[in-house]
């Protein structure tokens, strides 16, 4: 073994914490716009009894103090992915073994960011407040899992067949595996029921989109960035211990 599942491990929870970080800057600066303008929409509607307040009641928590939490709460989530990224890593290695450390984990980032961020988003995108019938939750939220274990199935499904495809030529190999997702994500989008929730007549189109796309970015900036990470951690690592293995031998 060029590396031992503690290192990846620790390695897995530092590009974790260092992806959170990044993608809770990203809400920060970017999400939390377009969340203070839905907010601005949901407070106009107080009057008619909709408000955010409950009839006039002032929030437990400040907005302030939500923003922390949330950004808080993604640094948690990062290092908990991270953990279980570097797991699945570990656990993976016999796959793409001709690829180097770094372009492997890359991939690997990519994919889950394909499966429990992008798949989900396009049939299902996020909604800011506002947005949402609140007895509608759990249905929505059974309807996202679903489509996220899917993904997921659907890159397990193509790994396994990039492997028993691995003695045919590349342009054959990546050709079918592309095919094969494709076919795989058309049959998601038009098996899963449609988003139960209608957009309200007052939410501005610009602020929902805007919301959409930098939630988009946020979950790419933490997936992705986590595969970028992991990959300048593990890669120069796995290229020493190997170099000191041809050096034993030698």
């Amino acid at each position: 073994m060029t590396t031992t599942y503690k290192s990846l491990a620790l390695r897995g929870i530092a590009a974790g914490g260092i992806a959170g970080v990044a993608s809770a800057l990203v809400q920060l600066l970017v999400t939390e716009i377009p969340i203070r303008a839905a907010l601005a929409v949901e407070e106009a509607r107080e009057p008619a009894g909709e408000g955010h307040s409950h009839g006039g009641e002032e929030a437990l928590v400040g907005r302030g103090a939500q923003v922390v939490g949330g950004m808080l709460g993604v640094v948690i989530v990062g290092i908990a992915v991270g953990l279980v990224f570097a797991t699945a890593y570990a656990l993976s290695k016999r796959w793409f073994v001709d690829r180097t450390p770094f372009s492997r984990s890359l991939a690997f980032g990519a994919a889950v960011f394909g499966a429990v961020a992008l798949l989900p988003w396009l049939k299902y995108p996020a909604n800011p407040p506002a947005v949402g019938d609140p007895e509608t939750v759990n249905y929505r939220t059974a309807l996202y899992l679903g489509v996220v274990v899917a993904g997921l199935v659907i890159v397990w499904g193509a790994s396994l067949l990039a492997e028993r495809l691995r003695a045919q030529p590349q342009p054959v190999r990546v050709t079918a595996v592309l095919l094969a997702v494709a076919a795989a994500v058309a049959v998601v989008l038009v098996a899963f029921p449609a988003p139960p929730d209608t957009i309200p007549a007052d939410m501005p189109v610009n602020v929902l989109w805007q919301f959409r796309l930098s939630s988009l970015a946020q979950l790419a900036t933490l997936y992705v960035g986590l595969g970028v990470v992991f990959g300048l951690l593990i890669d120069p690592a796995t290229r020493r211990a190997k170099a000191s293995e041809k050096a034993a031998v030698a």
